[in-house]
């Protein structure tokens, strides 16, 4: 079996699921066997920037 060239992309919106919480099983455990941690890892930390980032942007926003 061949690994997906795109296996970052694959774990990007596999975070963004995540974050959801809108994910089915069969969808989910087919993701996780063709991902590598280390890009699961990586995009879980792009995902939190990019939600703190968007949430400071929504304050400022009602704020200003």
């Amino acid at each position: 079996m061949t690994q997906p060239r795109n296996t970052f992309l694959r774990s990007m919106r596999t975070v963004a699921w995540a974050f959801l919480g809108l994910r089915k099983r069969s969808g989910h455990d087919e993701d996780l066997s063709h991902i590598r941690p280390s890009h699961l890892i990586a995009a879980g930390l792009v995902g939190g920037a990019v939600f703190v980032l968007l949430l400071i942007g929504a304050v400022r926003l009602a704020t200003a």
